[in-house]
């Protein structure tokens, strides 16, 4: 394996809501060199996401440079390689519902999740990717939100199964899975 092989990782780490990923991801991104890009998916769309994302950018500090991209992951992912030494990704369920508010095509949408896993795939660095698992609980009670879950399930198994490593973080504790 050449240098710069080893250079590329995929780090996959899921699990439920406040759970701990995003904490985690930024220390495993902590441990990596190279210059840091943080890809935030999330929209402060009411004062409580402003606040989510106020948290979020005062435990990152300085060190980390901020792209807030809600949908065209993938192309912003083209932009950075080469730039980012290592990329964090947060969150995978948040930019699906992003995509998801904009077709009721789940062929569009998985399509979408396709482009990204080839971007992520082709990144010159290091890239930590953080989603929520939404398939742990009951049965949604309408479509839209079983589509969702389904979805969600569908893009996780995709980017672990290509994922270098895998985690599972409950309660704050990260699991190896893979």
């Amino acid at each position: 394996m050449d240098q710069e092989d080893m250079a590329k990782k995929l780090t996959f780490i899921t699990g439920g809501a406040r759970s701990g990923k995003s904490a985690f991801a930024e220390k495993l991104a902590s441990d990596s060199s190279g210059k840091r890009a943080y890809l935030a998916t999330a929209q402060a769309l009411d004062a409580e996401m402003v606040a989510r994302i106020e948290h979020h950018r005062q435990r990152r500090g300085s060190v980390w440079d901020t792209f807030e991209e809600p949908l065209a992951v993938a192309e912003l992912l083209k932009i950075l390689s080469g730039r980012y030494g290592v990329v964090l990704l947060d969150c995978l369920t948040l930019w699906l519902s992003n995509v998801m508010a904009r077709t009721e095509k789940d062929d569009f949408v998985l399509t979408k999740v396709d482009d990204l896993m080839n971007a992520l795939r082709d990144f010159s660095g290091v890239c930590i990717v953080v989603s929520n698992e939404v398939g742990l609980g009951i049965v949604p009670d309408n479509a839209l939100a079983r589509r969702y879950r389904d979805l969600a399930g569908i893009m996780n198994q995709r980017i672990a199964q290509r994922a270098d490593d895998a985690y599972f973080l409950a309660s704050g504790i990260p699991l190896k899975i893979k």
